[in-house]
Parts: C-alpha cells; sequence; structure tokens
C-alpha cells in the first residue's frame, strides 16, 4: 500500500510540499488542476507543469484526484459526446505524463455537503459534520452561500462559485431524473471511456457519495455494496474501479467496511481512510483515525487491505482541525499526519502478526 496526501496546488492549499515529504512514509500526492473549468481538456503542459513541482520538493504525483465530469455528462445532455472526448483526451494526457490513476464521482450537482465545517468537539478539536437535520432546512441556494462563506478563501471542490448562477437551471434539469436514469448515464459514459482507460493503463476510481444516500432531492447512487456491484459490473474491467472511502460509505451503519474490502478486492483502484461518529442514519461528525474516536473500526479495515494484498495508493481523508492550524476544511496537516502514523502503525502490526 502506498501512501499519499491530497495537495490542492501552489495556490490553493496551506500545506506545503516541503511539510508533505516530512510526513513518515508518505511518498507522493494526489493532486489537480482545479483551475482547469470542468469538462475543459487537461493539456500535457499543465500536467508536466503540476508534476515537475511535486518533483522538485521530492515527493512523486501518483494520482489524481479529481477529473470531475460535467453536470452534462451525468444528465446525458445535448453535449455529452462532446465532454466525453474531452475526457477521454484527459485520460491520454495523464497517461502519457506517467500518472495512472484517476479518482472521480457522479454525484449530481453537489460533490460532498456539511452542515458544519467547523463543528467544535469536547476536546477542543473542530471537525465536518452532517446534520440531516439542518441540511432539510436550507434550500440549494442557501446551502450554496453558506458552503462558499465558510469556505476560508479556498476554492471547495463541487461547490465552484462559478456554478451559483447555474443552481436553479440544474435542478429544473434534474427534476423527474431517476436513480436508473443515472446508472444509464453512468453505463453510456463508462462504455465509452474505459476502452481508453484500458489502452492507456488508466484506472478509473469512482468515489462513493458522501453523504451516501440523496440530498435535496437528487439521485445519488454510490453508497451501497449493492449499488457498488451493479456499477463496477456496467463495464467489467480492473480499469473500472472504486475509491474506497471508509468516511463516506461508513455513514451508513448497514454498509459493513470490511467485508466491502473483500468483496470488491480487484476493483479497488484508491483508498480513503477516515473515520466517522454515527449517531444515527443521517447525523455524524468526522473524528481522529482512532477506531475509539469513531464508528469505523480502523484496525479491521487495515486488517481487510491486508488479506486482499492491496497495493495501491490510500490517503489518510479529512483530519480534524488542531492545535490552532488555520487550513482548508478537512484538510489541515496536523491531524492528517497523526493519521498516518496510526495507520502507518495498524499496517506494521498486521503484518508482523502474520509473520
Amino acid at each position: 500500500m502506498q501512501t499519499t496526501l491530497r495537495w490542492f496546488g501552489p495556490n490553493d492549499d496551506s500545506v506545503s510540499l516541503e511539510y508533505i515529504r516530512q510526513t513518515p512514509n508518505v511518498s507522493g500526492v494526489v493532486s489537480a488542476l482545479q483551475e482547469i473549468p470542468v469538462g475543459e481538456i487537461w493539456s500535457l503542459d499543465k500536467i508536466l507543469e503540476r508534476k515537475k513541482l511535486v518533483e522538485a520538493s521530492g515527493l512523486k504525483l501518483l494520482g489524481i484526484e479529481s477529473v470531475n465530469i460535467h453536470e452534462e455528462i451525468k444528465l446525458r445532455g445535448p453535449n455529452t459526446d462532446k465532454l466525453i472526448e474531452n475526457y477521454k483526451q484527459c485520460i491520454k494526457n495523464l497517461s502519457e505524463a506517467g500518472i495512472h490513476m484517476i479518482c472521480y464521482n457522479f454525484m449530481p450537482v453537489f460533490d460532498w455537503a456539511r452542515s458544519d465545517l467547523a463543528k467544535v468537539l469536547p476536546d477542543g478539536s473542530s471537525v465536518l459534520s452532517y446534520d440531516k437535520n439542518i441540511i432539510e432546512g436550507k434550500t440549494p441556494e442557501e446551502m450554496f452561500e453558506w458552503i462558499n462563506g465558510e469556505s476560508g478563501g479556498y476554492s471547495l471542490p463541487g461547490w465552484e462559485k462559478e456554478k451559483f448562477p447555474m443552481l436553479k437551471e440544474l435542478f429544473k434539469r434534474y427534476n423527474g431524473v431517476t436513480e436508473d436514469d443515472l446508472f444509464a448515464h453512468l453505463e453510456y459514459f463508462l462504455k465509452e471511456v474505459i476502452p481508453v482507460a484500458e489502452q492507456y493503463n488508466v484506472k478509473l476510481a469512482i468515489h462513493p457519495d458522501d453523504p451516501p444516500w440523496g440530498i435535496f432531492g437528487l439521485p445519488r447512487i454510490v453508497n451501497t455494496e449493492k449499488n457498488i456491484e451493479k456499477i463496477l459490473g456496467l463495464v467489467n474491467s480492473p480499469n473500472n474501479g472504486l475509491t474506497f472511502c471508509s468516511g463516506s460509505l461508513g455513514a451508513r451503519q448497514d454498509n459493513d467496511l470490511p467485508a466491502m474490502v473483500r468483496k470488491f478486492a480487484d476493483k479497488i483502484n484508491f483508498v480513503h481512510l477516515r473515520n466517522v461518529k454515527v449517531y444515527e442514519q443521517g447525523i455524524f461528525d468526522e473524528a481522529s483515525h482512532l477506531s475509539s474516536d469513531g464508528s469505523v473500526d480502523m484496525f479491521e479495515l487495515i486488517k481487510a487491505l491486508h488479506d486482499i494484498g492491496y497495493k495501491g495508493l490510500m490517503r489518510p481523508d479529512h483530519g480534524r482541525m488542531v492545535w490552532g492550524e488555520d487550513a482548508r476544511p478537512g484538510y489541515g496537516l496536523y491531524d492528517r499526519a497523526m493519521g498516518v502514523a496510526y495507520l502507518n502503525g495498524l499496517w506494521e502490526a498486521v503484518e508482523k502478526m502474520k509473520k
């Protein structure tokens, strides 16, 4: 298993590559060209520029998170085929630059949602939090304005400010779109891009819905074992894979995470490890990676990943904000670095127990 951290880029991240390199067992980062509008082609020059910047710090650019999917593709709108061709070119260019993993999601309109970006816990740390009662009391427009107002000045994937003027029109277009429709649109996309991913040795890794249920009446389909099995079967290829995110999937108490790791073993192309404290369906706080701080048994997850011989990329996902750090919500250095140390220890312990 290769340990990475997510790095948003030179002008959009409070954490430096220099500090990431000092984190034990972190050999590289996953990053993205967020300055390029969704749907446009990532040029080889721009990709190589980012790769060169990362490598100058002594790290490697090991994967991309994310090449986002344009809403037109999710809706199967009139420009779908043109946008899919652009996506194929991104795959080709990333492969030519030596990058062979792309994380993406298929969540309509909003990539993720929280009701609090800095909920203070009893120990004084703060976390991302979700309460369905608060979410249900907001309109999508109110939610959009609130999220951007709490962003700390950082651009938040899925909540880009340029999307706001299109919000009402997007919701009109999604009106009547069912889960079955979304499955069909995803299938059309995958049947087009997976042959290109196979040709250029790039593994795609779909990220689960965050949270793993519908919001604002929008359909969501990447959230349960049954649905993920269906998605991975739409195009049977190792290049059509999963980002196994323990925080997203773990917010549903009916998801058995270690069992899902073992079931989807050969289709897991990327791993996000984080903990969540679930109070009831639809209400959870994010937590430190320590198993006892949340509802996810991190030891059993690491054991399952070790059992299947997972050798791909992993990153500790969102961390708490601790020790006075001021950073992008969920992406400070200190708690994610503590997460790395904890996960390193679990992996080493599991490995030595088996000898």
